[in-house]
């Protein structure tokens, strides 16, 4: 480590004994909560995996590491505006993990805005997801998927609070989610720019027997709430109420798919089937 770096860290090495210390340890742990992040203007990423591939993507406001995370991973550790070098027992104190990570990494909050009209694009829109996992576990396959933007109404999920982080496994450096209040008036602007509203209904047609976008058509694939599925407000933009059928056709199965494994057969089919017809 060079010296410049070196005197970086060590400037913010003994924060634990000062008022500073206890500060920043009520503002990670601040960040557990929605409304301590909406105040902080920051949310945070943890473990070496998820933060690192989050670097460079976000600004970093702190990175919080041991001495020998910060010895192995000094590349990353020069791209935070401010490092905390401390002991493992402070990581411990800091992260309500079980297993507690080698760095905790304070992103500055970024503008979230909705996607432009794409005519020739797939874009996700969620109603109302509020399981954590469901709506990480939807982001990193977007991100899978090549798809870069979700929309999403402002009842579902924070996808900057921390269940969700690591769900994404690092998926929010190239997906980006909007929030809003009218999610029906966005699927309606959408429709009204040339694309087609696809639903998912238990009443729906079969995903293998409907005639779906092809690739390059503008398509938004609406998810709905785990237990009520996509509100009637929703469902009026709709353009195409489908369902993912089970097999054999008939059989009595599972009352329905989880919304996460949901969008990712429907995403997958809508990205390859086109493919095969070629």
């Amino acid at each position: 480590m060079n010296r410049q770096r070196r005197e970086k860290y060590v400037t913010l090495q003994n924060m634990e004994q000062m008022q500073q210390g206890r500060e920043l340890r009520r503002l990670i742990s601040s960040l557990d909560d929605a409304r301590g992040r909406r105040e902080a203007r920051a949310w945070k990423a943890e473990g070496t995996k998820c933060a690192g591939d989050l670097m460079g993507h976000f600004p970093c406001r702190v990175l919080v590491a041991t001495h020998e995370w910060l010895e192995a991973h000094s590349s990353l550790a020069d791209m935070a505006r401010g490092v905390v070098g401390v002991a493992p027992r402070e990581m411990a104190r800091m992260s309500r993990l079980q297993s507690p990570p080698p760095v905790i990494a304070v992103f500055d909050m970024p503008e979230r805005s909705l996607p432009p009209v794409d005519p020739h694009g797939l874009i996700i829109a969620l109603d109302t997801i509020q399981d954590p996992g469901n709506l990480g576990t939807i982001i990193r396959t977007a991100d899978w998927m090549g798809i870069t933007h979700i929309i999403a109404s402002d009842t579902t999920a924070d996808c900057f609070g921390p269940k969700v982080v690591m769900a994404t496994m690092g998926a929010l450096a190239r997906v980006e989610v909007g929030y809003t209040p009218d999610l029906a008036g966005e699927l309606c602007r959408h429709r009204q720019g040339g694309s087609r509203i696809l639903g998912t209904f238990l009443d729906g047609k079969s995903l293998y027997e409907e005639s779906l976008p092809q690739h390059g058509e503008g398509c938004v694939v609406v998810m709905g709430n785990e237990g009520r599925g996509i509100s009637p407000t929703v469902a009026a933009a709709v353009t195409d109420r489908i369902l993912i059928p089970p097999y054999p056709s008939g059989a009595i199965t599972s009352e329905s798919l989880n919304v996460a494994t949901a969008t990712a057969i429907i995403t997958a089919h809508l990205r390859f089937a086109p493919m095969r017809q070629v």
